[in-house]
């Protein structure tokens, strides 16, 4: 929110805010708790700047003679971005230029994002989230024409830029997705994207039902993981040759999370730091470290907690890692339900939920309990004119979950509250 904001403003030193028009509503809630130095406005309404703040145009227009690149280390801060902040306040991470350049070649190459110059890339990830992932930079690298979509993330407005500017590429939440799906479900002819569509999707868990619906529509998505705190790209799931047996298999391997990126190391460890085996389905939370792996917070002293004394990054994500290197993330550590001495992964009960043809969304959350410590509570959101009760929810879901897995409890919700990134 506009204090979050505030915060994050003040704890970096910032100097200089620039800011599109339509945000200036939003810049009136936090101004008084920041001081800048400048204030600059883009026009993106048409509308004239209003007095008191610097006109971009205008101020572009006011450059002389050449611009002389200043000497910099390639150790020296390029970018910083803040955590989330879901647990305690934001946190800032700087990202070296040396980092960003090594994490932009790499997430290039053909088995990660597969960028070319003749790519037309659409990141529909706010530069905030961990720099749109790093594809605006990699995009840049190669020389993709980029397309930026303005405050308009709906579906129709999203799929009406991509066919217009023959996007091929895009990136975003499964949140994007799942409104994506809903919208070529009610009239997939309005649209021609173009042939070779690839998506990536990160930032929580794509449902499988999702990842093959999508298919159908000519939309290919690729599962990916990273966070803030690794600049963020940590794994990609394009499936090895050998293991693409048949589709199901396929289906199988791309609704995990992936192999680690090159330079990438990856480990699975439980609670007194043992690494846990690579058999696919002993869980453990997830260590990385590598040349874009942070090793510290901005100005945070009290955040040591987070890496290891080997130098290890500790991500807060459950996992369980297989025998050829796939990472699933089953859900993260503060929200993994804790059941009779038992884990049931909120993840895995959310991504089968939603593929059911009635249901929008749905977010599965641990609530106390007398005997077994915690249990499931399932929160749905159905679609238009859809109805179902629990009992029909559970029978659902009992095919692929043990008994003592399944929701005791369903409720029904209007909307799953998403926090400024799109997550659950």
């Amino acid at each position: 929110g506009p204090s979050d904001i505030a915060y994050i403003a003040n704890h970096a030193n910032d100097k200089i805010l620039i800011l599109d028009d339509v945000l200036l509503p939003l810049y009136d809630q936090f101004k008084d708790q920041t001081s800048f130095e400048r204030v600059i406005v883009i026009p993106f309404s048409g509308a004239a700047v209003p007095e008191g703040y610097d006109d971009y145009e205008a101020f572009l227009d006011t450059a002389t003679g050449h611009f002389e690149y200043p000497e910099i280390d390639e150790t020296d801060g390029c970018a910083m971005c803040y955590t989330s902040g879901t647990t305690g306040v934001p946190k800032g991470v700087i990202y070296s230029h040396r980092g960003m350049m090594l994490h932009s070649i790499t997430a290039v190459i053909p088995d990660m994002l597969n960028f070319s110059q003749d790519d037309t890339v659409m990141p529909v990830v706010p530069m905030f989230h961990a720099n749109a992932w790093g594809m605006p930079y990699a995009a840049a690298l190669v020389g993709c024409k980029q397309v930026f979509p303005g405050p308009h993330l709906d579906a129709e407005s999203l799929l009406d830029l991509a066919e217009v500017e023959k996007v091929n590429f895009a990136g975003g939440v499964p949140t994007i997705w799942l409104g994506i799906a809903q919208a070529m479900r009610s009239n997939s002819k309005r649209w021609t994207l173009q042939p070779n569509f690839r998506t990536v999707v990160g930032g929580s868990a794509a449902p499988p039902a999702l990842i093959k619906e999508l298919d159908e529509y000519g939309i290919q998505t690729v599962h990916a993981w990273g966070m803030t705190e690794m600049s963020p790209l940590g794994t990609v799931s394009s499936v090895k040759p050998h293991l693409a047996t048949s589709d199901e298999a396929i289906y199988a391997y791309r609704a995990k999370q992936g192999v680690a990126a090159p330079f990438i190391e990856l480990r699975a460890v439980d609670d007194e730091q043992n690494e846990v085996p690579w058999d696919g389905q002993t869980m453990g939370e997830l260590e990385a470290r590598g040349p874009w792996v942070a090793a510290e917070y901005h100005d945070n002293d009290d955040a040591t907690d987070k890496w290891t004394a080997d130098g290890w990054f500790k991500t807060g994500d459950i996992v369980a890692i297989d025998s050829e290197g796939y990472v699933q993330i089953t859900d993260r550590s503060k929200d993994v339900v804790k059941s009779g001495g038992e884990w049931i992964s909120s993840v895995d009960l959310e991504n089968a939920i939603m593929g059911h043809p009635a249901v929008v969304e749905a977010a599965v959350i641990a609530l106390p309990h007398p005997k077994w410590d915690e249990r499931p509570l399932a929160c749905v959101v159905l679609a238009e004119g859809k109805t179902l009760d629990a009992e029909e929810i559970r029978e659902f879901l009992a095919d692929d979950f043990a008994k003592w897995q399944l929701p005791d409890a369903v409720v029904f919700i209007d909307e799953v509250p998403k926090t400024s990134t799109g997550k659950f």
